[in-house]
């Protein structure tokens, strides 16, 4: 199946097959079927031997979806860890004559690693390089994703810090480079948030900024991106409240996150992700009580609390004229009509409960045209025309 027309696996199938194709087939599952046999007899026999390790990194090249494949494979990984970590090598190697002696010292040393923590990192360089070519050919699938990300949590976990955020700091380039292959792939986005997360804790320093600025790079290289948005609007609230920013700052930087998404959505407004946004911005609109002027409001929200009727109001009214523009020539787009009434009935509940805020004939006028663009939902429409009192 494909995702943004980008498919789970790469290459062409066709369903015109020669005899000998069919038959080259045939062998290819009998050999599979074969191969997954000795692996699953390994098992059950609890091998954990470099062959019945060797054997998986075969079985997962033809399928990476086993993901009990991938289970075991950890159980493997997890026993040349412990035997490294239990062989006595726990001791750096400082001595001249030890690094002459040995190379595997002299790098260890230089490092500044123990033997046995050498050997467990070149072992996880040596796994994270077999997964490349797999997430180039299947850049969604689930598991090899989670391999990664358990092979670095091993990293933290027996690597000295520095080591394991060097391992992190390369996972951020990967990433990157996946989402320059496919700037939605939201596997990708996802191991990218929880890259940073790890980097952070590591180097106990934000990266929100930088994070920020990449966001505003992949949208502007790609409006429709549900993911980079996503992002965006968790980080933002974080930003300002890291920069500590004042009350008229916040309001600046929501003013130009309003300019910005506005005009993607003259751009294209038949993109739901756009919409997405634009919504999540709306909603930080909230009035507030005093007592949350401080602590958590202005941690989660980017406009300072609390917000006051007048303000909300004002941008409601803004916004309901801007989206009210977007109409010429796109008549037949839903979002908009949506929005409208979304909005529309939060201005309404502002003015306690005033039909006059908005023309109640225009209100009925775009309920009315997005039930005719959207027949699948009319229940949902009856119930807004009830709330609406249309």
């Amino acid at each position: 199946m494909a995702s943004h027309g980008v498919p789970r696996v790469s290459g062409t199938a066709t369903s015109d097959k020669s005899v000998a194709a069919k038959e080259k087939e045939q062998r290819q599952i009998a050999e599979y079927k074969g191969l997954e046999k000795d692996v699953i007899d390994r098992i059950t026999g609890k091998d954990v031997s470099n062959d019945t390790f060797q054997a998986t990194s075969r079985l997962l090249q033809q399928n990476p979806e086993y993901h009990t494949i991938w289970n075991y494979r950890r159980i493997l990984l997890q026993d040349v860890f412990s035997r490294e970590l239990a062989s006595g090598n726990s001791a750096v190697i400082n001595t001249q004559a030890d690094e002459a002696h040995n190379g595997d010292a002299q790098a260890a040393s230089k490092a500044g690693l123990t033997l046995a923590q050498q050997e467990i990192s070149l072992l996880m360089s040596e796994d994270l390089a077999f997964l490349i070519p797999l997430l180039e050919q299947y850049p969604k699938c689930y598991w090899i994703w989670n391999h990664r990300a358990w092979l670095l949590a091993k990293a933290t976990e027996l690597l000295p810090t520095r080591t394991a955020s060097q391992r992190w700091r390369g996972e951020l380039a990967l990433v990157s480079k996946m989402l320059v292959l496919d700037s939605r792939n939201f596997h990708a986005w996802s191991y990218r948030r929880s890259t940073v997360e790890q980097i952070e804790l590591l180097e106990g320093k934000s990266l929100a900024e930088d994070e920020f600025a990449y966001t505003t790079k992949m949208v502007n290289t790609n409006l429709s991106n549900f993911s980079a948005w996503h992002n965006r609007g968790q980080l933002l609230p974080r930003l300002l409240h890291e920069r500590q920013a004042t009350d008229e700052e916040r309001k600046t930087t929501f003013d130009a996150e309003l300019e910005l998404i506005t005009r993607a959505l003259y751009t294209d407004p038949y993109d739901q992700s756009l919409w997405f946004y634009h919504q999540y911005l709306m909603s930080t609109l909230v009035v507030s009580s005093s007592s949350d002027a401080n602590g958590d409001a202005r941690r989660t929200n980017i406009l300072a609390a609390p917000i006051s009727h007048v303000t909300s109001i004002a941008y409601l009214e803004q916004e309901i004229a801007s989206i009210e523009d977007m109409l010429d020539g796109a008549e037949d787009c839903k979002y908009i009509y949506q929005a409208l009434l979304e909005y529309s009935q939060r201005l309404q509940e502002l003015a306690d409960g005033s039909t006059d805020i908005v023309e109640p004939s225009k209100m009925a006028t775009w309920l009315d045209e997005v039930r005719k663009l959207d027949p699948l939902r009319e229940g949902r429409w009856l119930d807004l025309a009830v709330s609406l009192k249309l």
